[in-house]
């Protein structure tokens, strides 16, 4: 597999769908950030992008978080690359709970079906938590469609911290 330079954005889109892709079925694990054991909603899209060098090695973010992080990469509909996120109710004050990883302009990859009692593979099992792929549908829950390649490579590192305050 051909690793993308820096700068180059599409081989970079395709390779995290590759990546994202290869976690499929894999367990949903509230708070997960580990291949191994699992992931939650952020911690998959969190490894998905430290893996082609968008967010640096270190750091952890909520979906809030990934939100302030990238919002002025806002985009009016999907596509390969973009994380879609959603609320908690339809209120547009409601807080953003949730974030997926779209495959294309219809399609999400992410971990969901968990929640914080899920908390082992057994848990993930029972209440079938996993990562999967999902339609893009119930618009009324979508908060809206950021893309996290917006034209750089890696967010410089005040602004990872700013956005995890």
């Amino acid at each position: 597999m051909k690793i993308p330079n820096r700068s180059d954005t599409a081989e970079k889109r395709t390779l995290a769908t590759k990546i994202a892709l290869h976690f499929l079925g894999s367990p949903y694990i509230w708070g997960g950030d580990d291949p191994m054991r699992g992931f939650d909603c952020s911690g998959f899209v969190i490894e998905v992008l430290k893996s082609i060098g968008v967010l640096p090695r270190s750091g952890d973010w909520t979906a809030a978080n990934l939100w302030e992080l990238f919002k002025r990469h806002h985009v009016n509909k999907p596509y390969t690359g973009c994380l879609v996120f959603y609320r908690a109710r339809q209120s547009e004050n409601s807080p953003i709970i949730h974030v997926e990883y779209c495959l294309d302009a219809i399609h999400t990859i992410g971990a969901s079906g968990g929640g914080s009692k899920t908390n082992t593979v057994d848990d993930a099992i029972r209440q079938n938590a996993y990562i999967k792929i999902r339609p893009i549908n119930n618009d009324r829950w979508v908060h809206g469609f950021l893309d996290p390649f917006g034209g750089r490579t890696l967010i410089p590192e005040s602004q990872v911290q700013a956005a995890m305050r």
